[in-house]
């Protein structure tokens, strides 16, 4: 995962309903490779991350499942806040709204998903203690 500091942008991902099509793409427009890990949380399921050389760049994660459907692919940012809880009850309460309120994610962090007030998605994320 990305290093930061609260109010920086921290992680970007791919949501996609072919990933291998995307690494093929991705490979081919901007030189990533591709590895996997398994899904955090235990889901099931492969977590890809984008890699040049050692060091990784983002990750990308399969779109299935009823959560996804009519939602087009797209990338997601991530950004650090020191309190997930806090900030997305910010940003219900700033004319914005929380599409998904927060949730944990072992090994990785508190995350929640919010629209400013025009629309636009944005992920928070207050990362997990790092287990070097």
């Amino acid at each position: 995962m990305a290093d930061g500091k609260p109010g920086s942008f921290f992680w970007n991902e791919l949501m996609t309903p072919d990933p291998a099509a995307a690494a093929a793409f991705y490979k081919a427009v901007v030189g990533w490779d591709k590895g996997a890990m398994p899904m955090p949380g235990g889901e099931g399921g492969e977590y890809h991350l984008w890699q040049v050389g050692d060091e990784t760049m983002g990750g990308m994660m399969q779109m299935s499942g009823p959560q996804f459907q009519g939602v087009p692919p797209h990338w997601m940012a991530y950004v650090h806040v020191a309190d997930v809880d806090a900030a997305a009850a910010k940003a219900g309460s700033s004319g914005g709204a929380v599409h998904a309120p927060p949730f944990d994610v072992p090994g990785v962090g508190r995350i929640a998903i919010v629209a400013d007030p025009a629309g636009a998605m944005l992920g928070l994320i207050t990362p997990a203690a790092r287990q070097d």
